[in-house]
């Protein structure tokens, strides 16, 4: 048996075919989720987060392809790829599950070898999309993804999620019990004013939102057909000490110093910002000087204006 964390969800309505599938995925290293209807598979993918799903196409009530539709309609599960089971091999039913959003199907009878082998090659995709919006958080990049043609959000990283929810609260709110997941109607109306500003050669503008002492800014930093990608950024001393932990691996209080240090802050003026003595200071600026790869403060200072946007 191969051991692995990937998870699978396995949506079907028949009882012996999701024993049968459980069985054989979790023989091969799967964790395995099972669910009986399109309305339980909603709720499961929202709150396991599988890599795959393995969706049967005919269920009564909500089937397979509205399920499929609903899922990649909610920023929370849009990420997931689902791999269609079906008896139905006409075109226009194959049509139809590429249509809700499926990436892939298999034809029942299942065969355990077909599936498995389907499964490793789309949850390869999905840890390489998980990888990288991660990677994208860990460097203080809150990403989001967006359609050009209608504003609808393709993906998001877990920390634009967060900033998302925290300057957009009311927003937010209501959004928690949608299906379809919307932007905030100031982003919805930017992204508009920002297209036709693309379209007529002018330069986009920078969006501005302003939370107490905070503020949150989103930038367009690519343009395509298929999706525009717009960073957000969090200006606060806070955010930006904890994006250095982030980014040069310091533990807070040496963030922390770091930080002040930049921002052109003798010994004496950290001390007292930190509420501790100029010599300590010393001693946490070595280290951090350390990790850096750096000896001076100019040097320091310039490392991180390269790496991040004050």
């Amino acid at each position: 048996m191969t051991s692995h964390s990937h998870t699978v969800l396995i949506v079907d309505d028949v009882p012996e075919n999701l024993a049968y599938l459980h069985d054989a995925l979790d023989e091969s290293g799967y964790q395995v989720y099972v669910a009986n209807s399109g309305e339980m598979a909603l709720q499961v993918a929202h709150l396991m987060q599988p890599h795959v799903i393995l969706m049967d196409a005919m269920m009564p009530g909500l089937d397979g392809f509205a399920t499929c539709r609903r899922i990649k309609a909610a920023a929370e599960t849009q990420h997931i790829p689902v791999i269609f089971m079906t008896g139905l091999t006409e075109i226009e039913h194959v049509t139809m599950a590429f249509d809700a959003g499926g990436v892939d199907y298999v034809t029942k009878p299942v065969r355990p070898a077909e599936v498995l082998a389907r499964l490793k090659a789309h949850v390869q995709n999905a840890t390489k999309m998980h990888q990288a919006t991660s990677a994208l958080d860990a460097f203080g990049q809150a990403t989001i993804a967006i359609l050009p043609t209608d504003k609808r959000l393709v993906w998001q990283t877990p920390l634009a999620k967060q900033y998302l929810e925290q300057y957009f609260a009311e927003w937010a709110a209501k959004e928690a019990y949608s299906a379809v997941q919307t932007l905030p109607p100031m982003i919805y109306q930017w992204l508009e004013s920002s297209i036709q500003q693309f379209s007529s050669g002018q330069s986009m503008q920078t969006l501005s939102v302003n939370q107490g002492n905070a503020r949150l800014s989103l930038t367009v930093a690519n343009t395509s057909e298929e999706q525009w990608v717009v960073v957000l950024r969090e200006h606060s001393d806070e955010a930006q000490i904890e994006s250095l932990g982030k980014l040069f691996q310091l533990t807070k209080r040496e963030s922390e110093v770091l930080y002040w240090t930049v921002k052109g802050k003798t010994n004496k003026d950290v001390g007292e910002i930190l509420g501790t003595s100029p010599r300590t200071i010393n001693k946490h600026l070595e280290h951090v000087f350390q990790k850096l790869g750096v000896e001076t403060r100019t040097a320091a200072a310039s490392l991180v204006a390269s790496k991040i946007k004050f």
